[in-house]
C-alpha cells in the first residue's frame, strides 16, 4: 500500500488515532516505546521536505523569517505562562503549557496544510526555522520560569542532537537524493502521516488509567490543552492579512506544537502532571485538523452556491 494515500484522508485519521489509543490501552501501550523513534521520523520527513528555494525567499520575507518565528518560539509561551499565572495554576503545569508552547510548530503540520488544501510552504520554512531556535529558547524559558528537573544546558544539549542528527541526514540525503526526494515527496508526506498516527496511539498511553484516577485534573488539563489550541489558532488567524486558507494556516503554525519533541528529551524529569498535560495537548493538534477541514468543506458550499 502505498503510504501517499493516506495524505487526503490525514485529519480522519489523526483523529482516530487518538480515539483509538483511549477505546484499547493495550495498543496504545505497545505503541508508547516507539514515540522517540516516530519523533526523530517526523522531523526528518520534515527537513527532507524543505525547498531550498522556498526557504531563501523566506528570507527576504521578515514576516516569515523573523517575525513569525519569534511570535511562535518566544511570545506565545510568555502569553500562555503569563496566562497561566493570572487564572492561578499551578507552577508544574504552568510550567507544562510553557514547554508545550515553546515546542516548534508539529512538524506535521506541514503535512497536514497539505491534506487541508492549503500551502505548505509557509508551514514549512516556519517550522525549520523554529527548530533551529529551539535549543536555545526552550531551554531559557524552561530555566525562567523553573521547576524542572533538568538544567537548561542538558535540555539544550538533547534538543540539538535530536535535531542535529536529523538535519545532518537529511543533508546527506537531500545532497545525494534530491531528485529522488522531489520526485517522492508525497510519498515523504506519507510517512509524516503513518508516524504522527503511531505517535497519536504513543500519547495516550496511561491516560485511560490516569483519567479514571484523577478525573478532575485530567478534565482540567483536557480543558487547558483545547483552550490553549485554540485562542493560539485564533490569534494566528487575526496575526496576518490573506485569505481563509493563509489565516488558517498561520492559525495552525501557532496553535499545533510538537510537543512530542520537547517530551521526548524530557523524558523522566516531566511530572506526572506535565505528561498528563502533554498528552492532552495531542487530542487538539489531531481533533481540530479535522473540525477545521469541515469548516473549509461548508465555505466551500457556500461559495458555489
Amino acid at each position: 500500500m502505498q503510504l501517499s494515500i493516506l495524505i487526503p484522508r490525514g485529519p480522519t485519521l489523526l483523529a482516530l488515532g487518538v480515539f483509538l489509543g483511549l477505546i484499547f490501552p493495550a495498543l496504545a501501550d505497545l505503541a508508547h516505546p516507539l514515540m522517540p523513534a516516530t519523533i526523530f521520523l517526523i522531523v526528518l520527513g520534515t527537513l527532507l521536505r524543505v525547498d531550498n528555494r522556498a526557504v531563501a525567499a523566506a528570507f527576504r520575507r521578515p514576516s516569515l523569517s523573523i517575525f513569525l518565528p519569534a511570535v511562535v518560539m518566544v511570545v506565545c509561551p510568555l502569553m500562555v505562562g503569563a496566562a497561566g499565572h493570572a487564572i492561578g495554576l499551578s507552577p508544574d503545569l504552568i510550567l507544562a503549557m510553557v514547554l508545550a508552547v515553546s515546542a516548534p510548530p508539529s512538524s506535521g503540520t506541514t503535512a497536514v496544510a497539505r491534506m487541508l488544501g492549503f500551502d505548505g510552504a509557509v508551514p514549512l520554512v516556519v517550522t525549520v526555522l523554529s527548530m533551529a531556535l529551539a535549543p536555545i529558547s526552550v531551554p531559557l524559558l524552561a530555566g525562567w520560569f523553573g521547576g524542572l528537573e533538568l538544567s537548561p544546558f542538558d535540555l539544550a544539549l538533547r534538543l540539538a542532537l535530536l535535531i542535529g542528527s536529523a538535519e545532518g541526514i537529511a543533508l546527506l540525503c537531500r545532497r545525494h537524493a534530491a531528485s529522488m526526494l522531489a520526485s517522492h515527496g508525497h510519498m515523504v508526506d506519507g510517512i509524516i502521516v503513518a508516524a504522527l498516527l503511531v505517535f497519536a496511539l504513543a500519547t495516550m498511553s496511561g491516560v485511560r488509567a490516569q483519567l479514571a484516577a484523577d478525573i478532575e485534573a485530567a478534565t482540567l488539563c483536557l480543558v487547558l490543552a483545547f483552550a490553549c489550541n485554540i485562542a493560539l489558532q485564533a490569534a494566528g488567524a487575526m496575526l496576518l492579512s490573506g485569505n481563509l486558507a493563509r489565516r488558517l494556516t498561520v492559525g495552525l503554525i501557532l496553535g499545533n506544537r510538537n510537543v512530542g519533541l520537547v517530551w521526548s528529551v524530557i523524558g523522566a524529569a516531566a511530572s506526572p502532571r506535565m505528561a498528563l498535560y502533554f498528552a492532552a495537548t495531542q487530542l487538539p493538534i489531531y481533533i481540530l485538523p479535522r473540525l477545521v477541514e469541515t469548516l473549509i468543506g461548508l465555505e466551500k458550499n457556500k461559495v458555489s452556491q
